[in-house]
């Protein structure tokens, strides 16, 4: 195997930067002015339940964009990752202005929209976005950066989603190249929905607390909105760098250079 170039070496570098230390929560934290618990202690009751009947509805809204539109709509993909957060800071004001009852509206929204610029970001690191596993893996980018919250940091690193989310996302690939998308019933998709639902749910949940900070309101509810993108196209950059370099170099040899440059990161 040939030595990585060194465009590649300090690519990879990034890579490991944005994937080992996302870092969305300080910064959401830094805007409050406060910490997240402080908002987790201003929700009602059932918020959780709330949250996560959001998070499922948007992630299937968002398997069906990805299966049906999301490499034909070129156009739509040639957004810039900027217009996309403007959209998305939009759609956060005026969520942030109304509160967790807006979750159900906006959380779909925006997730589409992340969705489309996580493709766009795929695409630029040469990957084939009309192949169906490439469009499950965009939706696989949700469920990166969770971090130590309501799990372990091992649990939660980078290759080990991967390799819970590879049966998940290779099964549903199959189901749909042999029989279709079938929105509902399919099991193959629900496991995949659930796979990224339940880490992708816990960063939704921080997200929903940080907006009932009262010193938040509109304007800080796009703010957190536009973090809140701004966040998975630094887990789409860093994920589509690696399967960049995988192609070129193998798996195992980009997974040994990645740990080798966390290392040496601390």
């Amino acid at each position: 195997m040939n030595a990585f170039e060194k465009t590649d070496t300090r690519a990879l570098a990034t890579a490991v930067q944005l994937l080992e230390h996302p870092g969305l929560m300080v910064r959401i934290a830094h805007l409050a002015g406060s910490p997240i618990e402080k908002g987790f202690e201003l929700m009602p009751l059932d918020w959780r339940e709330r949250v996560g009947r959001a998070t499922s509805s948007a992630l299937k809204k968002s398997l069906a964009v990805a299966v049906r539109s999301l490499g034909s709509d070129r156009k739509d993909i040639e957004f810039s990752n900027r217009w996309h957060k403007v959209v998305v800071t939009a759609s956060g004001a005026a969520s942030g202005a109304l509160g967790l009852a807006a979750l159900a509206l906006e959380l779909p929204v925006t997730t589409t929209i992340m969705l489309r610029s996580i493709a766009r970001i795929a695409r630029s690191e040469g990957q084939d976005i009309d192949a169906m596993e490439t469009r499950l893996e965009c939706l696989e980018v949700l469920a990166l950066g969770v971090g130590e919250r309501d799990g372990a940091a091992a649990e939660n690193g980078y290759w080990a989603v991967r390799a819970a989310m590879a049966r998940a996302i290779s099964e549903a690939a199959s189901f749909i190249a042999e029989r279709g998308f079938v929105e509902e019933g399919a099991p193959p998709l629900i496991r995949l929905v659930a796979a990224v639902a339940s880490r992708f749910g816990v960063i939704v949940s921080e997200e929903a607390a940080a907006k009932a900070i009262p010193l938040i309101g509109a304007f800080g509810g796009g703010a957190v909105n536009y973090l809140f993108l701004d966040h998975f196209q630094n887990m789409a950059t860093g994920h589509f760098t690696i399967r960049r370099l995988e192609q070129k170099y193998g798996d195992a040899a980009v997974k040994r250079e990645y740990e080798r440059i966390a290392a040496l990161a601390g």
